[in-house]
């Protein structure tokens, strides 16, 4: 009787990840969510600009930037570090994003390759324009993360917690066909993302004068790895081995965590009363 209760309250998985269709025409949530994600991030850029300075049109004039790269950077991380799924068919799988996989790690680094352009162009510091997109970014990825849901993907071990996502036999794991309820990772990076991204604004704001450009983007990088860290503890999805069973992104976060906290910390080893102007590289 409890087990049954509990199950009642598990989170279900969706019926589809369509959200509709119209002849040749569909939408999927996962693109819907990304959409969502990119609107309410620009829109959090802008204000932090604004705060600091700068013309909030600026967030809107760097998508075209910013974007497309990020994209593209997404999907080949994801491609290069998860082959295996598309080694024997590669096209046309390597091109349906519409089904997921997009690394967020290549994003970071085609994003900030289109923005070190757009930064040339507008003449603008990359770092500072990089520190105001942080939060808006961070809170991005807790949207987008709800795709993953609608698509039945990157949840973890099996769990009995009352918030375990129910996941239909189709798209239960090798090895985990008898599991019915596993834990949502998805859900706890999307929390993790928010917290990440309140806690942006707050340093941002708090500690406004003692902050170098640069600083939040690296707080970025360093909080967002370590959740990730243990998200990959928990999560079965197929994802590149090291040494045979070592998740390689697991490997990524732990390192990227600890390098960019240390590159902080090394930057305030020493008093610095200089404020960051806008402008100021």
């Amino acid at each position: 009787m409890l087990q049954e209760a509990i199950t009642l309250l598990t989170i279900p998985s969706p019926p589809s990840p369509v959200l509709f269709e119209a002849g040749p025409f569909s939408l999927r949530y996962y693109g819907l969510m990304i959409g969502l994600a990119i609107v309410v991030g620009t829109w959090l850029t802008s204000r932090e600009l604004e705060r600091k300075g700068y013309d909030g049109a600026l967030a809107v004039d760097a998508l075209f930037f910013t974007v497309p790269p990020g994209f593209i950077g997404a999907r080949i991380y994801h491609v290069v570090t998860d082959y295996e799924l598309y080694a024997g068919d590669p096209f046309p799988g390597v091109f349906a994003v519409w089904n997921g996989g997009l690394g967020i790690y290549g994003a970071v680094i085609g994003g900030f390759l289109g923005l070190l352009l757009f930064s040339y162009f507008r003449e603008i510091g990359p770092l500072a324009f990089a520190d105001a997109a942080a939060p808006g970014l961070i809170l991005a990825q807790a949207i987008g993360r709800w795709g993953n849901y609608f698509n039945q993907e990157l949840f973890g071990l099996p769990s009995n917690l009352p918030w375990a996502i129910r996941i239909a036999p189709e798209n239960r794991p090798q090895g985990y066909e008898d599991a019915a309820t596993f834990h949502p990772t998805f859900l706890y990076e999307s929390i993790w993302n928010l917290l990440v991204a309140l806690f942006l604004l707050w340093v941002a704001r708090r500690f406004a004068d003692r902050l170098k450009n640069g600083d939040v983007i690296l707080l970025y990088v360093s909080l967002y790895s370590l959740g990730r860290s243990f998200m990959e503890l928990l999560r079965i999805d197929p994802a590149f081995i090291i040494g045979g069973s070592f998740r390689g992104n697991l490997l990524v976060s732990a390192l990227l965590a600890v390098t960019f906290a240390l590159i902080f910390f090394l930057r305030h080893s020493r008093p610095d009363r200089t404020r960051n102007k806008p402008g100021q590289p």
